[in-house]
């Protein structure tokens, strides 16, 4: 849970190390902070395995995670997120592979494609833009790619504002700022400046999208004004958008990050990977009408009649070797108080256990559902729990 503070300085961003780091002074002296994100945490770890693993490695993590924010819609302080990376692959088909997987985890939950957007883009394409095109410094550079990040959270006037601040007087006199307001406002690949259309960024890209075109993946859009705010990006970056109007927001994204291995010290490793959040996912789900009905894992639920504890521990165990996932409720309350307390847990089935039931070994199987009541031998039980079990599958 525990990061040095200079890992999220050298490669995270601004924002994150400024405003949003629970950050603290340890007792051995150390600058530390608790982790806001596990993409440098899991390449800390790759980078002290390096020589050990076998690649191309593919990780999935869901670790929590914390920022020092107010929470809101979609934003909590304590957070869960799943990680999923593959290290040691340069090539698209990762890149692919990646976003498949994102798009095949909201699939799963029974989301259509018309209810998100996957948007592209390419951070080498973007510093191709600000340092050859535009023929910015790095300052200047650095400063636009922040103020990029944040446009759609901000008025337009108040950005072009910005834009033009960040430019020389030289610059602005040559029409600069116009120029980079047009190019950002491009839409489509094929709408980018001509010369650009032979860069490598550009082309990997499109095939990109013809990969996951092919895959079934079709509502994959490029957006030249996505960044992802993290330094440590430096080629294809994505995002995921709910495009339903009540929570039409980014909801989770990723991208490459080939050079964050290496901070570490040793020989760099291709990396491509992605975060999802559970609170934009929870949301995201509630929009759209999609949280599942879950069920309790629970399907037989054991009432003692009678101080039988003892006495039934035979029984009960031989009902969980034989696979049930079974809940004992031996209090002392009334049947119908324990009866009233299955139905609200949603189990489906009870068997009651009393001296006579032992007895007799005939125990009484009770459909909380349907009401239906009768006798079986254990036996006889756990093969009508496991025929139940089968039907729901």
């Amino acid at each position: 849970l525990i990061e040095p503070l200079d890992l999220y300085r050298a490669k995270t961003g601004d924002e994150i190390v400024n405003e949003q780091l629970y950050s603290f002074i340890d007792r051995g002296g150390r600058e530390v902070a608790i982790r806001p994100e596990m993409t440098p945490t899991v390449s800390r770890m790759v980078a002290g395995k390096r020589q050990e693993l076998a690649y191309p490695l593919r990780w999935f993590s869901i670790p929590n995670l914390w920022r020092y924010e107010r929470p809101q819609r979609g934003r909590l302080r304590e957070h869960w997120q799943l990680n999923v990376d593959i290290f040691g692959e340069s090539g698209l088909p990762a890149d692919h592979e990646i976003i498949s997987i994102a798009d095949s985890i909201l699939k799963a939950y029974g989301a259509k494609p018309d209810m998100y957007a996957i948007k592209l883009n390419s951070r080498k394409l973007m510093d191709l833009l600000l340092h050859e095109v535009w023929q910015l410094n790095g300052v200047q550079a650095h400063s636009l790619t922040k103020t990029i990040d944040r446009m759609h959270k901000t008025e337009h006037a108040t950005f072009a504002a910005s834009v033009g601040v960040l430019c020389t007087p030289t610059q602005r006199d040559s029409g600069l700022p116009e120029m980079i307001l047009q190019t950002l406002s491009i839409k489509k690949l094929q709408d980018l400046p001509a010369e650009l259309h032979q860069h490598s960024s550009v082309e990997e890209l499109i095939r990109l999208i013809d990969l996951l075109g092919t895959s079934g993946v079709t509502n994959v859009e490029f957006d030249i004004t996505l960044m992802r705010g993290f330094d440590y990006y430096d080629d294809i970056v994505f995002e995921v958008f709910d495009t339903h109007p009540d929570n039409n927001r980014s909801m989770f994204g990723g991208g490459r990050y080939n050079g964050l291995v290496g901070l570490f010290g040793v020989e760099p490793v291709p990396t491509v990977g992605f975060g999802m959040g559970d609170v934009t996912l929870a949301n995201f789900l509630e929009t759209h009408g999609l949280v599942p009905d879950l069920k309790p894992s629970t399907e037989l639920a054991v009432v003692l009649i009678g101080d039988v504890y003892d006495k039934a521990l035979g029984l009960i165990n031989m009902l969980r070797e034989e696979g049930l996932n079974i809940a004992v409720d031996a209090t002392d309350r009334k049947i119908d108080k324990k009866l009233k307390s299955l139905d609200k847990q949603s189990i489906r089935y009870a068997v009651f256990i009393g001296e006579n039931e032992l007895q007799n070994q005939q125990y009484p199987l009770k459909d909380l559902v349907t009401g239906d009541e009768k006798k079986h031998s254990a036996e006889r039980i756990v093969g009508l729990i496991k025929d139940y079990r089968n039907k729901k599958r």
